[in-house]
């Protein structure tokens, strides 16, 4: 009798269980099962407080694409998860010096992978500046001396070119799209098809998808197990203490200057890219801020 009535009992449990199982919809089964892989798509998501109309079928398909490209593209997301840890805390306070919205680091992501990239059009670093536009900006572009390669320089730069863009266009989703189609391009898009958001403009096939390649990078570094990303802090790079040395004079040989400092060329290159040459010509007694590393070698 007591065996029947433990039978029974798991009986009711089972289908109980089976109630709120069912009692589940759909959409929130298909999300759970899809947890911790590459075909997980959130349900909300913005750009610096502007939100992605994802109940848009195009708009929806596109973030789509780009997610799944980007979280399957483990080794090269895992790198740029791990560079970020390095890289995001330099950025970040010069954004906020700027106001500039803090999901801007995330357009840095796209232009570069967070590296000192050079394009087949010729830009240049973690940005990604064009020489004359790096130029107009205030930045030093020559065969010596590249600031293009000179992360806060180039940073403060793009601060400089956004708040311009959000200005033109009262939008930052539509400045971040700028970035890549120019304010020139996306004003005359704007002036042809009589729309003023991002999301309802039919642009290039670069530009089109240029905010949701930032979106889909933004939610995957931000919750990357929700991705299949499984990756600790200890696996993260690390920043470099450094102090920094102020030169307003010419340096004739930069290996020999290097070694006076405690270290070789290689490190003094890794850490000031923007020096482009084996030495540093200053004939106007420029001042320019050198960065030793402290620790690390």
């Amino acid at each position: 009798m007591q065996k029947s009535k433990t039978s029974i009992s798991i009986l009711v449990v089972i289908i109980i269980s089976g109630f709120l199982i069912f009692a589940i919809s759909g959409d929130r089964k298909d999300k759970k099962m899809h947890e911790g892989t590459a075909m997980y798509f959130p349900t909300a998501l913005d750009f610096a407080g502007e939100s992605a109309p994802l109940q848009v079928t195009d708009v929806k398909e596109r973030l789509d694409r780009e997610l799944l490209i980007n979280a399957n593209l483990h080794s090269t997301t895992t790198l740029i998860i791990k560079r970020a840890n390095r890289v995001f805390p330099i950025i970040e306070p010069i954004l906020q010096k700027y106001n500039v919205p803090d999901d801007f680091k995330y357009l840095a992501v796209i232009e570069s992978g967070l590296t000192n990239a050079v394009s087949s059009a010729g830009a240049r670093g973690v940005w990604q500046f064009m020489p004359d536009t790096a130029k107009e900006k205030g930045m030093e572009v020559n065969e010596i001396v590249d600031e293009r390669y000179h992360l806060e320089k180039s940073t403060e730069a793009a601060c400089k070119y956004l708040l311009a863009a959000k200005e033109k266009f009262g939008s930052w989703t539509l400045a971040a799209a700028s970035y890549n189609g120019g304010m020139s391009g996306i004003s005359k898009k704007i002036e042809e098809q009589k729309v003023t958001n991002y999301y309802d403009l039919a642009l290039t096939e670069e530009t089109s998808r240029y905010v949701f390649r930032i979106l889909a990078l933004k939610e995957i570094m931000k919750q990357p197990a929700k991705y299949g990303f499984r990756i600790f802090s200890s696996d993260l790079y690390s920043q470099i203490p450094t102090k920094k040395i102020e030169i307003d004079s010419t340096i004739n040989d930069l290996t020999s200057f290097a070694m006076s400092q405690g270290i070789n060329y290689k490190i003094l290159k890794i850490h000031n890219p923007w020096l482009r040459d084996k030495k540093l010509l200053n004939p106007t007694k420029k001042k320019y801020e050198i960065e030793i590393p402290t620790e690390g070698y």
